[in-house]
């Protein structure tokens, strides 16, 4: 266990009582105005508890040590939490649509706005803070449940703020029918949201290789210190969570000794790691009579 994954289980904890703290007050705005748009935004928060739950659960799984059934971890059970999230988001914006589309039939006033949009305001206060702090230290701790928690907090911080403007307008001009069109368009708001989440996460079930400027990284510390090799082949990546994954054929002289062959992996896997905390290497050496395949490093010295 790293000294990281305390700090990603105690976020994922808070997010649980704070979740229900915001869905009280979101609801609570509702009950004073009886708004649709905010049932609409109380709505999405439910779907924050029942994803903070996921979360937490989720996260204390994949932070579990290899073992016997799982030698490489339990990494990727964090992307089967941010899929989760993104389908309940969905899910959430379809039952606004539900509530909303009758609305626009029957449009009612609203009843003590200042006060709802007043409590609603300071619910998204919340969320906004929070989710700044879940997405800066998901992605610090490469943790892809964390960072989609506080992505999806985001998206309902953007979409309160979308309603307490619309709410204000309708207010202003008295159209009681803007709050149900407010409505779908949250809904449509959170349906793309929720697909964002889920394509990335989908992604990540498919080991996708590590991004553009981390592979420029590590193929540079192969290349500074590969010395002693011939060449670098074969360089494949992968991401798991808050693991990285990095495998490559290292091409040595047919007469060198395998003890010189394992310093040369040794100094590179240091590299490697260093260049990529947390990296998991695995190398393949060859003779030189080896045909070169696959993305090639070029080795200096």
């Amino acid at each position: 266990m790293s000294d990281q994954d305390p700090i990603v289980r105690k976020l994922a904890f808070w997010g649980i009582p704070l979740s229900v703290g915001v869905l009280l007050l979101k609801l609570l705005a509702w009950w004073v105005t009886g708004s649709v748009a905010l049932l609409s935004d109380g709505l999405e928060s439910t779907v924050n508890v029942v994803a903070a739950l996921i979360a937490y659960f989720v996260i204390r799984y994949a932070q579990k040590p290899a073992d016997e059934d799982h030698p490489y971890g339990h990494h990727k059970a964090e992307y089967i939490s941010a899929v989760l999230e993104g389908v309940l988001i969905v899910i959430a914006a379809l039952l606004i649509i539900k509530e909303a589309v009758p609305a626009l039939q029957s449009p009612q006033p609203l009843e003590a706005p200042v006060l709802g949009l007043a409590i609603n305001f300071g619910a998204g206060v919340v969320n906004l803070v929070w989710a700044q702090l879940l997405i800066r230290e998901g992605r610090k701790h490469r943790s892809p449940a964390l960072t989609a928690d506080g992505q999806h907090i985001m998206s309902d911080v953007v979409t309160s703020i979308g309603v307490l403007a619309g709410l204000v307008l309708v207010v202003l001009t008295g159209y009681a029918i803007l709050d149900p069109l407010l409505a779908i368009l949250v809904a449509c708001n959170i349906i793309y949201q929720g697909w964002k989440v889920i394509s990335h996460s989908v992604a990540g079930l498919m080991d996708k290789a590590v991004e553009p400027e981390e592979e420029e990284a590590i193929k540079q510390a192969i290349s500074e210190n590969a010395m002693g090799s011939i060449g670098v082949h074969y360089l494949r990546t992968r991401r798991a969570g808050a693991a990285t994954f990095v495998g490559f054929d290292l091409v040595v002289p047919s007469a060198m000794p395998v003890g010189q062959a394992h310093e040369i992996c040794d100094r590179l896997e240091a590299a490697i790691k260093k260049a990529q905390p947390g990296a998991r290497v695995t190398i393949h050496v060859e003779p030189e009579s080896e045909k070169a395949h696959g993305v090639g490093v070029k080795v200096e010295g």
